[in-house]
């Protein structure tokens, strides 16, 4: 029996129409999924940052009970020349010369001792004495330690070679190798003999928000805007510096008086993934609720 099948020698393929339907919902995924992605990768960068904090906060824990004191955050060294918390957290957790603290040091910009009259460490930033040093409290691979250079490249009346501990976000492109790193760790310790939380009034604050606001009125790295953190300003006039530390570090649940987070020990402060203090994405060592500045 013949069969009555004929064969075609037409080739199915798709139509104009078709591939279009097809290009258009392959677009409206990727619509879909690069946010998805970008809040994946925002989320990941957050997690490693408390990470961070939780290594630096180990570290610190170190320190006290090696020292019985968290070390200085005031903004000067015992020179008397700027040298903000932020120098300071990165020369206790691993030296200034990566190499550990020296216990001799009283957290100079100029790495004298507290008579003035002998150097800890020599021109190149190396220690005369190797043997006395104490840590690094922090592993030197993880701790993300950058001269001060070569984040701003400008140095402000900040001494060359300063350290700071980076956080993870990779904002900034380093004046020196090209590469990607973070903006430094922001760090206040706590006067815990003191009862207030008042922007009038730092001197009898249990922080003082110009620990590290010299560091703070460099800069955004990458453009000449400054800090929210360390000025604000809005249609109404501007609010006094330090404003939006005292109210963003505040303890909602303290309702009685005013009273900051971590009272007793001391502010860890990422600027997050925008770069800038004083914005909604920073990450702190405390239970972060941003909020806004009203007059």
């Amino acid at each position: 029996m013949k069969s009555i099948i004929k064969k075609s020698n037409n080739k199915a393929a798709f139509t104009i129409v078709e591939l279009l339907t097809v290009m258009s919902i392959i677009v409206i995924l990727i619509g879909l999924l690069v946010p998805a992605l970008n809040q994946v990768r925002k989320f990941s960068r957050e997690v490693k940052q408390q990470a961070q904090f939780h290594s630096i906060g180990a570290a610190l824990e170190l320190f006290n009970s090696e020292f019985d004191t968290y070390p200085d955050s005031s903004a000067e060294g015992a020179d008397k020349k700027p040298y903000c918390g932020a120098m300071k957290l990165a020369e206790a957790m691993v030296g200034k010369d990566l190499m550990g603290f020296n216990p001799d040091s009283v957290f100079s910009s100029d790495g004298r001792d507290l008579s003035s009259t002998r150097l800890l460490y020599d021109a190149g930033g190396k220690t005369f004495d190797p043997s006395s040093r104490k840590g690094p409290y922090l592993p030197i691979e993880n701790a993300n330690a950058y001269r001060i250079e070569e984040i701003y490249g400008t140095l402000g009346g900040f001494t060359a070679g300063s350290l700071v501990l980076c956080d993870v976000f990779g904002q900034v492109t380093n004046k020196t190798t090209g590469q990607k790193i973070g903006m430094p760790v922001l760090y206040y310790k706590a006067h815990t003999s003191r009862m207030k939380h008042d922007v009038i009034d730092p001197d009898n604050s249990i922080y003082d928000y110009r620990d590290n606001q010299e560091l703070l009125l460099l800069g955004r790295p990458w453009d000449s805007g400054t800090h929210r953190l360390a000025k604000e300003s809005n249609q109404e006039g501007s609010f006094p510096d330090g404003a939006r530390f005292y109210e963003n570090t505040l303890n909602i649940q303290v309702t009685s008086t005013r009273m900051p987070y971590n009272k007793d020990t001391y502010l860890l402060i990422s600027a997050g993934n925008d770069g800038e203090y004083g914005t909604s994405d920073d990450i702190c060592n405390f239970d972060f609720k941003y909020r806004e500045l009203h007059k």
